[in-house]
This record gives structure tokens, sequence and C-alpha cells, in this order.
């Protein structure tokens, strides 16, 4: 039977296996007692959705009275209205394409609900409940990340990555995110894992948050902590940004407007001196050649040595310029005037080793763990913000753990 109603496509079907008429008691083939129709969404055909009616019998047997229906688990998981191929074109539609689930219901004609459930117990089940998920991790990162705006602040989750597929140029994968933003919360969840995933772990990258140190010090302590590079930047570049206006405020007791030098110029301050173009370099070199910006010239000297040591080829040397710039930063009185640097040079100072080990450690910088951020931001805007965090948790884990190739097996 097949047929077309409120434009979906209706085919009739039943179980092909005839060894189910036969009791699972006495051996005794038995009788159709009765049958109805379940209808199941399945895998849509171009445009058009496809739903099938298929026929469950139940069978008695006359020898025992014993009854019995036909097996649809290999059709559909107990209690579902969608096929398992339903499930799964749903999943990769979700995952390898950003679809929305509201998009992939209106194709499957079925639910949101329905759906959204069903994709969500198939990643936990199959994907995310994996125990060799863990296997082979070596180096994480750790950062925060803000999943969802409320009227009465963000709430804050802390996102664990996989860094270890760097090293051979694959992308890194989301691991886990818990709730909250503390070292509570990071040492909870290395705690929670079994002691050989945390006797494997070699490397751990994390912002210069002291919290995430103190826990990784005391779950993981034979782990080398690693600073990541962007933080120290945009540390740097904050402490810039704080001195300009400063002056700007002693200079006019103001804010800055588009006619004052020094806001004119905030953007190119932070700019790396090698990409500017000459005319850029001339307004920076006039800013900096007043007298009165000295404080903002050693600022800004200082972040543009912190940049140059990263780019750096050779890591050995820009080890050593980045040990030797810290040290010169630490050395009391060295940043007259600026009271902004003198507090960068003693954070610097604190955590000297774990900034230096990004240089004998190429595969522990961050970034990967701010890119997985970046989609996760992504996929909030897709599904237009979460409500539920597990449902927002284990969505990221579908979009951001490293499962496309596993979702591609089961098409």
């Amino acid at each position: 039977m097949s047929g077309s109603r409120a434009g979906v496509w209706l085919i009739g079907c039943e179980p092909a296996d005839e060894t189910v008429r036969y009791c699972r008691d006495c051996g005794a083939m038995g009788r159709v007692r009765s049958s109805w129709r379940r209808r199941f969404a399945h895998t849509p055909v171009g445009q058009h959705a496809v739903h099938l009616m298929v026929r469950v019998r139940r069978y008695e047997c006359v020898a025992c009275a014993c009854s019995w229906t036909d097996d649809l688990t290999r059709i559909a998981d107990e209690g579902r209205r969608l096929t398992d191929a339903a499930v799964w074109w749903a999943a990769a539609e979700v995952v390898l394409k950003s679809k929305s689930v509201l998009a992939c219901a209106r194709d499957l004609h079925c639910s949101w609900g329905a759906l959204n459930r069903a994709v969500l117990e198939k990643g936990m089940d199959v994907l995310v409940a994996d125990p060799r998920r863990l296997d082979g991790v070596e180096s994480i990162g750790v950062d925060e990340h803000v999943w969802r705006h409320t009227r009465t602040g963000s709430r804050y989750v802390t996102v664990i990555v996989d860094l270890t597929p760097r090293r051979t140029g694959r992308p890194a994968r989301l691991l886990d995110m818990v709730e909250g933003r503390s070292e509570k919360a990071f040492a909870r969840w290395l705690e929670e894992r079994p002691q050989s995933f945390r006797d494997q772990v070699k490397e751990i990258a994390m912002d210069a948050f002291a919290g995430y140190k103190k826990a990784a010090a005391r779950q993981v302590p034979h782990a080398v902590e690693i600073l990541d590079p962007f933080h120290i930047v945009k540390l740097a570049g904050d402490k810039l940004t704080a001195v300009r206006c400063r002056l700007q405020h002693e200079a006019t007791g103001r804010r800055g407007t588009r006619t004052d030098p020094l806001y004119k110029g905030r953007r190119i301050l932070l700019k790396t001196a090698s990409l500017r173009t000459d005319r850029q370099q001339a307004r920076v070199d006039l800013l900096l050649a007043d007298p009165a910006n000295k404080p903002l010239a050693l600022a800004h000297g200082a972040y543009q040595k912190i940049i140059d040591c990263y780019a750096r080829e050779d890591r050995g040397k820009g080890r050593g310029m980045m040990a030797e710039l810290i040290e010169s930063l630490a050395v009391k009185g060295a940043t007259p005037g600026c009271p902004e640097l003198a507090t960068l040079g003693r954070t610097l100072k604190r955590r000297m080793s774990d900034i230096l080990a990004f240089f004998d450690h190429p595969h522990g910088a961050n970034g990967p763990t701010e890119a997985i951020n970046g989609r996760l931001e992504t996929l909030r805007g897709i599904a237009l913000g979460f409500r539920n965090l597990d449902n927002y948790i284990t969505r990221s884990l579908l979009h951001t753990g490293g499962f496309k190739h596993a979702i591609q097996t089961h098409l």
C-alpha cells in the first residue's frame, strides 16, 4: 500500500521475518490473532516526507495459550515513532550540516519534541557514552564559556577540550562541559575521571585564571601547565588600553572622542607592528613621541615584544626573549609612571614557568579551545538559545565532540 496525505508519502509494509510466527516456549507455529498499523516517520525522499505504515501482528499459540507480537526494534527504538534510519538522518543533518532540529522535524513531518528527544538519546547512548572516547587523551585545554544570557547575569560552563589530535593535524574535539567556572568545577570533573585517564594527561593549556591552575595541580600534579599565548597577548593588550584610557582622562578630564588622537589610535596601537601600513605606523610614532605619552610608549613596547616572542620561528630564541622580558618587567622601578605595566610584570613573573612551557610544547596552545567556543556560539544561534543545560551539553558534544565520522558510518 502506498499513498500521499498532507504532503507525506505513506508506504505500507510489514515485517518479513517468518520465524516470529513460532512460539518461543513450545516451538509450535502460532496463528495471527489480530493486527493493527503503526506509523513511523522515515527518511525523506527529496522534498517529500515518508511515513511507514507498518502492520503489526499479534500471534497466539493454540498449544500453550501464550501470545506475542512482531518485534519492531530493528525498525525503531522502543516507544519511538521515528525509524532508526530517520534518527540517524536527522543527526547527520544537525551535526554535519548545522541544520536546526525544527527544520529537520518539518522535513520528517513529525513533532519537534519527538525528534529532539530521539536525537539526544541516540547521541548519548551511541556516541557520547562511548567508554573509549577518553582513550589516548594526553593534552587538554580548559576555558570558560557563556552558555546563556539572562536578566540576572550570564551563566557559565567550563569547557574541556582534547588537544591531542592537533599533533597529527586533526581538529581538536570537545570532551565535556561542566556547570560553573571555578576551581571546584574543574577539579570535580578531573576527580570523576578514572585514574588511568588522569595518568595519561601530560599537558593542560589554560588561561590566567588561578582556579584552573589549582585544580590541575591538585588532580594531575605530573601534567605540565601551559598558559595560552592568546590570553597573554590579550592581557598585555588590556593593560595597554588601560594606560591609554588613563592618559586620556588625565589630559582632558573625560573619555576620548573621535577627535582625540589617543582615542583615534586605539585600534592601531593594538595592531601587530609588522602588519601596519606606513600611514598607521606614522600615526603611532607621532603618539608615542609625545613626552606626555611616555607610559603609553612603555606599555606599547612590552605589548609588541610579547607578540614578537610568540612569532619567532625559533622557539628557543622566543623562549629566551620572553624570559628576558618578564625578568625586566619584574624589576622594581622598571616601569616609571606606568603602574599598569608593573602589575602585568608581577603577573607574568608569578606564572613564568607556565608561560615559558608553551615554547617547549608546540601543540599546547589553547587556540583550538577558543575555536570550539566559537562553534558553540554558532550552535546557540541556530537553536535560538537553550534553556536546559543538559540538552545544551549533549548538543555541543554532538557538534564538536569529534563524532562526524561515527555518524557517517551509520548512514
